[in-house]
């Protein structure tokens, strides 16, 4: 069976080729309602656009794909600065990481590496800078529609980066999230004697974080502590900023003897924000509350105090990404694979430890 083309696609949905070309390349340039009349033709039909049809065709492009949500935080790389402005690797961040192993990983195959890492334009631009100009692309989990994904893995391999494994024949890593959080908390109640820890999450739809949310539930049944149903408070964009404002939160709507006495989020740049605002407010960590985080990412090592969190294997998970796609090329036809790679504790000053 011949792949569909771009011809199949006008004529599925009514429109010209050109209509079905400034879709993919110019999206806002296409009314809404034509624009959704021609993506769901592309879908129905398993069509992938390519700006190199040759390499398409024949899985030659020499290029592997990552596709990430752009979630850039400012305040990581003012922060950074104004801590210590001699490291260079002080703002890398989640995603930096894992772009790191990938592009390691890929030079050793003799494969280039092609970033989309913007929402602009929605989830099928996203798509289309993509996957029609790759032998195969790892993804994080929530950046691609999943009934987009299905379409693309009829024709390239994908693996699924984080998150839950949505689609069971696609190969898939993740981190041991609730383990590493439960860790951590363990580690502040039974080492410490924290006994009021509250922890700050993500959106509900943050799988990563909602594991980690898990985890201290775990921990804080394990030690006979309530177990909260929902997070003290939820951060949308996860950021220092949003980690800063949920700090002054949490300390204007508790009294001294309820506040709480350890805080614990989800990600590293939520923690550092809170530093910061804890710092401004007069209120000592880790003597008054402890502070942890999650990721280990170089800015944790240089704030002050440093910073106790859970450090996950973001290169090796980039790695491994590419280790997954070169092998799915050679053998399409190999078992799903699925992985959960390990995490480690890292005890510094912020919990009182280091």
């Amino acid at each position: 069976m011949s792949a569909p083309t771009v011809y199949d696609v006008a004529e599925r949905s009514g429109v010209s080729i050109a209509t079905v070309s400034r879709v993919y390349r110019n999206p806002d340039s296409v009314r809404a309602q034509t624009r959704e009349r021609v993506l769901g033709a592309a879908r129905e039909l398993g069509y992938v656009p390519s700006g190199n049809a040759r390499g398409l065709a024949s899985r030659t492009t020499g290029v592997l794909g990552l596709c990430f949500p752009d979630y850039s935080d400012p305040d990581a790389e003012t922060s950074a600065a104004a801590t210590d402005a001699d490291d260079d690797n002080a703002v890398m961040l989640y995603s930096d990481q894992i772009i790191r192993g990938m592009e390691r990983a890929a030079r050793r195959h003799g494969y280039a590496l092609l970033i989309a890492a913007s929402l602009d334009g929605g989830p099928e631009s996203l798509v289309a800078k993509v996957a029609g100009r790759v032998d195969g692309f790892a993804v994080l989990s929530q950046t691609v529609p999943t009934s987009d994904l299905e379409v693309i893995s009829r024709r390239l391999p994908v693996v699924m980066l984080a998150g839950p494994r949505e689609i069971d024949h696609l190969d898939h890593i993740v981190v041991a999230n609730a383990d590493g959080e439960r860790e951590l908390a363990r580690h502040l109640i039974q080492d410490h004697g924290l006994r009021r820890p509250a922890f700050v999450g993500g959106e509900v739809n943050s799988p990563d974080a909602e594991a980690r949310f898990r985890g201290f539930q775990e921990a804080c049944r394990e030690a006979g502590l309530p177990v909260p149903e929902e997070p003290a408070l939820r951060a949308g964009m996860m950021t220092q900023a949003e980690g800063a404002r949920a700090a002054e939160s949490l300390l204007d709507r508790a009294s001294d003897g309820e506040r709480p006495d350890a805080l614990l989020f989800a990600n590293d740049q939520m923690a550092v924000g809170a530093l910061y605002a804890l710092e401004r407010r007069g209120v000592r960590v880790p003597e008054d509350i402890a502070v942890t985080g999650f990721d280990g990412i170089p800015l944790s090592r240089i704030v002050r105090p440093t910073l106790t969190t859970v450090r996950q294997p973001m290169q090796q998970l980039g790695e491994q990404a590419v280790e997954l796609l070169v092998r799915r090329l050679g053998d399409r036809d190999r078992e799903p694979v699925s992985l959960e790679l390990p995490v480690s504790m890292a005890r510094r000053a912020s919990c009182g430890c280091g």
